[in-house]
């Protein structure tokens, strides 16, 4: 599988354009399931706005909608949408919510509005590469865990906490294929590596 962008948790953003007021909404969705639960919970906190925009992608079935929600076509959703596209994002789902000012903006205004809107929750979001990742694990003496440990970080690993007991477990997070010259370094450390393991690949935050 391709290393893909997402975005972790949620992310919120409001511009005001002629007394209308636009809040981006984006979150994290892995499903269809979860875009729509979000949409609704969105529509329930804003039950006495005029619009509630939508656009998700997703990886799974490759799903890609949108809603203008009752805004003139293609002035909302679609804007929406792209802002999602252009920034190189998958599985999550994106709502603009419009309380409107009572002036109307034209077509031009609403693209502008909505585009402006999720582009600013975009950039107030954590996006995160998701990668094929490997753990690697090592258990050593006391008296190697320093050198293990640097070994470890001149790798790039994304550390996480060691585990001390008659001796010392190390877990480290690396790309599938970068722990590749680590391996023998740690072999060679422990003179044979039996107590060196490697992971399945699996999908994570990198």
């Amino acid at each position: 599988m391709e290393d893909y962008r997402t975005v972790e948790g949620r992310a919120r953003a409001e511009l005001e354009e002629k007394r209308s007021r636009f809040i981006a909404s984006l979150a994290f969705a892995d499903t269809e399931q979860k875009a729509l639960d979000f949409l609704a919970e969105i529509r329930e906190a804003n039950r006495t706005a005029r619009h509630n925009v939508y656009a998700y992608i997703l990886r799974e079935g490759n799903r890609t909608r949108y809603s203008d929600d009752g805004e003139p076509p293609k002035t909302a959703g679609l804007p929406v949408l792209e802002v999602l596209t252009h920034a190189g994002l998958t599985d999550c789902v994106l709502v603009v919510t419009r309380y409107f000012g009572g002036i109307l903006l034209g077509t031009g205004g609403l693209v502008r509005a909505y585009s402006g809107a999720a582009s600013l929750a975009v950039k107030s979001a954590r996006v995160v590469t998701v990668r094929s990742c490997v753990r690697v694990e090592l258990r050593v003496e006391y008296s190697l865990y320093e050198r293990a440990a640097l070994l470890f970080s001149e790798a790039g690993a994304r550390m996480e906490e060691p585990e001390f007991t008659d001796q010392v477990t190390l877990r480290g997070i690396l790309p599938e294929g970068d722990e590749l010259p680590l391996l023998p370094k740690l072999t060679e450390l422990t003179r044979g590596g039996r107590t060196l393991t490697v992971s399945q690949p699996f999908h994570t935050a990198f």
